[in-house]
């Protein structure tokens, strides 16, 4: 089969290639195969193509987390999924035994792994998952959006509604209008009835983020002050919850936009990871500093049925084909995009 593939840990996105000796897999008897219509693109896969200490995977390594597509094969064990069916899946596997999995807590798994991140991903012509990952596409969804929706909208949904315990009437500042994970924020948030605060770095992304329903948006292309400019559109009294998944260059000034007792979440570090907190806030300001990762499978099946009834779109920036991988990666990289970037491996006819 073919598949985007790499071989090295390097910084430069040339490193991927196009390979078509890759085997077609076979299920596990707790597994099925799946026929892939669409791979989606996250910053992780930047991250991992990079490397960091303790990672090791086994070259070649392919890329992507998210993907939809069709069941064409099952496992000897599967018995409530069938050949033909239109699938995506919850990218977290998880070892079902340990004490957080037993409790419901999957993405605290000691021994879980993320495709694409520490096994090899769903840029390829098929893939195998296992089938208690699966979520099946209603008839007539596009499968563009169903591919761009599952890392993102379980990240941005445990984050703000399980971890942050985002209430109605709150507001709620998201640092970066353009990334899949900030775009799904946004929605989430004013799902909840969350008041939504977008900086933005441009005007063009701050009006879709308007568009996707933030309340107040903020282009730092044209001001860079923006925690005063938050401050002073709330009545100096600040937000209840910042969403800052930057890191490094924006913890600071993330958390001087927070008023008394609120809380900043995140879910990664785009900026770097070592980012400075200002103690005398946190206690001044009693605040809450709250880390995630993923969701649960109950999440994950919570938040696909609201993607699924229309309350949460997924936004798609663009689709590539497997021999233009190279230029959606420089898409991505270049922060060009508003959304997820996909790859069209076998597309659906529409």
């Amino acid at each position: 089969m073919r598949a985007i593939a790499f071989d090295r840990h390097d910084p430069a996105p040339d490193v991927y290639y196009l390979d078509e000796r890759f085997p077609t897999p076979e299920p596990a008897p707790d597994e099925v195969l799946v026929r892939v219509a669409y791979a989606a693109l996250n910053r992780l896969d930047n991250f991992v193509r990079i490397g960091w200490r303790g990672l090791t995977l086994d070259f070649p390594h392919i890329p992507c987390s998210d993907f939809s597509g069709e069941i064409v094969a099952v496992g000897t064990q599967v018995r409530d999924w069938r050949p033909g069916q239109r699938v995506t899946a919850n990218p977290l596997i998880w070892c079902n035994h340990c004490r957080a999995c037993l409790r419901g807590q999957q993405n605290r798994c000691r021994r879980g792994y993320l495709m694409g991140e520490h096994v090899r991903g769903t840029c390829a012509e098929y893939v195998t998952v296992p089938a208690r990952n699966l979520v099946e596409v209603p008839a007539g969804y596009d499968l563009r959006l169903a591919a761009a929706a599952s890392l993102v909208y379980l990240t941005a949904w445990h984050n703000l509604i399980v971890a942050g315990n985002l209430r109605a009437g709150e507001r709620v500042l998201v640092v970066g209008a353009g990334g899949g994970v900030n775009t799904a924020s946004i929605q989430v948030a004013r799902l909840a009835g969350a008041s939504v605060y977008v900086v933005a770095s441009s005007a063009d992304k701050a009006a879709r983020a308007r568009a996707l329903g933030a309340e107040w948006t903020h282009d730092r292309s044209q001001d860079p002050d923006w925690s005063r400019a938050v401050y002073l559109a709330t009545g100096r009294e600040g937000v209840d919850m910042v969403v800052d998944n930057v890191g490094q260059a924006t913890w600071p000034d993330s958390l001087r936009t927070l008023g008394r007792g609120g809380r900043l979440v995140t879910v990664g570090g785009t900026a770097g990871y070592e980012a400075a907190v200002p103690v005398n806030l946190l206690f001044g300001r009693h605040l809450s500093i709250i880390g995630s990762t993923m969701g649960t499978q109950d999440d994950y099946l919570t938040v696909m049925e609201l993607v699924f009834q229309g309350k949460l779109q997924p936004v798609v920036d663009s689709v590539y084909s497997l021999e233009s991988f190279h230029e959606a990666v420089h898409r991505m990289l270049h922060d060009d995009m508003f959304g997820k970037i996909l790859i069209a491996v076998h597309p659906e006819e529409r």
